[in-house]
């Protein structure tokens, strides 16, 4: 199976980057290099793009998409390593940083790797595979507190303390391995008449699969660096997919663009925290109707974009 090529806000996000044709840039979440594609396509010989992704599948699929062009490395790795990665390739700064969070297509649609509820297969969820904590581990091995914090805060679901327990109690039983079983477990925990908003478990293996692979943490943890690895006039551009992601991104942004913690009543600053740059995007950039229609995955996308002043 291939990746899907139907990159989510392609346009908006070449135009974001303000792409220099002998910058550097870094694609933080390569997939199948629909965005890589069209950053290599306006590098001239002395630019250079480095594709970062923990999927096997995902190095894969960009490598041969991208293999036409000799000033492109791709390294399997998580973007949270991103600062060591481009010290090891003599790297200190760069032109532009892409991230395109959330799960590919592919991911989704590949039903052995355990990311989709409309597929019966065993409880994974790693993005990268050579991580040994699995949903199945989560799923069978976290406390009902645990369960039902991860639920509640990644899944936003009013009924995490319900699901929870139901995980619980059937797991008592003997446990949990696979997608379909879960399913009909979070279903059993939410009212019939309450399961009208999409797909009960949708929330639910949502929250597993931010849990199993840290996703909110490592971009919480990551911002900072990739905006100190920003050259002067250099763009930070993520696409996000659900409101946590989004609340994370639209934080740091502006806590770097407006870094004081001054109270309001003192005349000067004296705090000595220097702004970083600028929001470009005040509200962030939607998909067009058009977008949304062909391509489902794009409804929830919101980009916003940072850029680099100091």
């Amino acid at each position: 199976m291939e990746f899907e090529h139907r990159s989510v806000l392609l346009d908006e996000c070449i135009e974001g980057l303000n792409i220099k044709p002998d910058g550097i840039y870094v694609d933080g979440t390569l997939g199948g290099a629909g965005h890589s594609s069209e950053i290599a396509k306006r590098l001239n010989k002395n630019g250079r793009l480095i594709g970062i992704d923990q999927d096997e599948d995902a190095i894969r699929a960009a490598s041969e998409r991208l293999k036409d062009f000799d000033n492109v490395t791709i390294v399997r790795s998580n973007y949270e390593n991103m600062k060591s990665i481009l010290a090891d390739l003599g790297i200190e700064k760069v032109d532009g940083i892409l991230l395109d969070l959330g799960v590919s297509s592919y991911q989704l649609d590949t039903a052995e790797r355990g990311f989709s509820y409309k597929y019966d297969a065993d409880l994974d969820m790693r993005m990268d595979t050579r991580q040994t904590l699995t949903a199945k581990d989560i799923v069978n091995g976290y406390s009902e507190k645990e369960l039902f914090r991860i639920i509640r805060d990644y899944g936003e679901d009013n009924f995490a303390q319900n699901i929870a327990k139901h995980i619980v109690r059937a797991r008592g039983d003997k446990p949990i391995e696979t997608t379909y079983e879960l399913n009909e477990i979070i279903k059993a925990a939410i009212p019939a008449k309450m399961r009208v908003n999409g797909h009960p478990s949708k929330r639910t293996f949502q929250a597993i699969r931010i849990e199993c692979n840290r996703e909110l943490e490592v971009l919480r943890n990551t911002m900072d660096d990739m905006i100190d690895l920003l050259t002067v006039g250099g763009r930070l551009v993520i696409i996000t997919f659900h409101s946590l992601e989004d609340r994370i991104v639209k934080t740091v942004m502006k806590k770097q663009e407006n870094p004081c913690t001054c109270p309001p009543s003192f005349p000067v600053c004296v705090c000595g925290n220097i702004s970083k740059g600028k929001v470009i995007t005040k509200k962030p950039i939607l998909p067009s109707e058009r977008e949304r229609e062909e391509n489902s995955r794009s409804k929830s996308a919101k980009l916003r974009i940072f850029e680099k002043e100091v």
